[in-house]
C-alpha cells in the first residue's frame, strides 16, 4: 500500500474513533444546567474573562498552590516538548544527531507508548498511594531527566532502534502517570465548588506557556545544528521542577483551602 494512502486511512480511522465515542457520549451523558443565569448585558466571553480575573486575584489566598502551579508549568512544558519533538528526533538523519528510524518502526513505537501509558498511569496511581502524590511526581521528573540525558548520550550503533524501544517504554511509564498525578494533586489544593474556574486557569496557563519548550529546542538546534544538544537542553525544565516542587508544602496548601472555605461559610 502506498504510504500516502496508508496515512489517509490512519487519519480516517481516528475520525471514525472520535465520532463513534461522540455518539456514545451524546447518548449517555446527562445534561447539567447552569446554576446561575447570564447577567443582563453580559456575554459568555465577558463573564469568562471577569471570572478569570477574579480567580487570579483569589490565588493570593493559596501561596502553596501558586508555587505548585509554577513548578507544574515548567516541568509540564518539558514533558509536552519531549512528546512533541521525539518523532522529529527519531526520524532525523544521524548526521544531524537523529536516529534515522523508518516511519513504520517509529509508528509502532508511538503506538506502544500510547498503550503502555495507560498501564503507567495505573501504576503511578498506586505509587502515589504508597509514597504520596508529590513524591511520585518527583520520581517521574527524575526519570524524565534520565530520558533526555540518555537520548543525548545513548541511542547509538546498530542497536539504536532497540534502545529507542526501551526508551519509549520508560517514556510511556511516566507520561500518563506524571500528568494524571499532577492533575489529582492540584484537585487537593483548590477550594471545593471552584474546581471549574481553577482548572480553567490551570489549562489556560499551561497552554499559554507551552511555546517555551519548543522555542528552546528550536533555538538550540538552530545554533548548534545538532538535535541531541537540542533535546538535552530540555533537561532545564525537569531540573527546575525538581528544584521548585520540594518547596511546595502540600499540607499547608490543604490547610489554606480549609481556612478559605471556613471563612466563606462565616460570611
Amino acid at each position: 500500500m502506498p504510504s500516502g494512502l496508508a496515512v489517509r486511512i490512519n487519519l480516517a480511522s481516528a475520525g471514525v474513533w472520535w465520532l463513534g465515542f461522540s455518539f456514545l457520549t451524546w447518548a449517555r451523558l446527562r445534561p447539567r444546567h447552569a446554576h446561575r443565569s447570564l447577567p443582563e448585558g453580559e456575554t459568555y466571553v465577558s463573564v469568562g474573562f471577569k471570572q478569570l480575573s477574579h480567580t487570579i486575584r483569589e490565588l493570593k489566598h493559596f501561596p502553596e498552590t501558586l508555587k505548585y502551579l509554577l513548578a507544574y508549568f515548567l516541568y509540564n512544558d518539558g514533558i509536552q516538548t519531549v512528546i512533541a519533538v521525539s518523532a522529529t528526533f527519531a526520524a532525523a538523519p544521524v548526521l544531524r544527531g537523529g536516529l534515522e528510524i523508518e516511519t513504520g518502526t517509529l509508528t509502532i513505537v508511538i503506538l506502544m507508548i500510547q498503550f503502555m501509558a495507560f498501564f503507567g498511569a495505573l501504576f503511578w496511581g498506586k505509587l502515589a498511594g504508597w509514597i504520596g502524590a508529590k513524591q511520585s511526581i518527583v520520581v517521574s521528573l527524575v526519570i524524565w531527566a534520565a530520558v533526555v540525558i540518555y537520548a543525548y548520550g545513548g541511542l547509538k550503533g546498530d542497536t539504536r532502534v532497540m534502545q529507542f524501544f526501551v526508551l519509549g517504554a520508560f517514556i510511556a511509564l511516566v507520561m500518563g502517570g506524571s500528568q494524571a498525578i499532577s492533575r489529582s494533586l492540584f484537585a487537593q489544593i483548590i477550594p471545593t465548588g471552584k474546581e471549574a474556574e481553577f482548572y480553567s486557569f490551570y489549562e489556560v496557563s499551561e497552554r499559554g506557556t507551552s511555546w517555551i519548550g519548543p522555542l528552546l529546542f528550536g533555538l538550540m538546534n538552530q545554533w548548534f545544528g545538532n538535535l541531541r544538544l537540542a533535546i538535552l537542553s530540555l533537561i532545564f525544565f525537569f531540573v527546575m521542577g525538581l528544584i521548585l516542587l520540594p518547596f511546595v508544602n502540600v499540607q499547608k496548601a490543604m490547610a489554606d483551602v480549609k481556612k478559605y472555605e471556613a471563612e466563606g461559610e462565616n460570611l
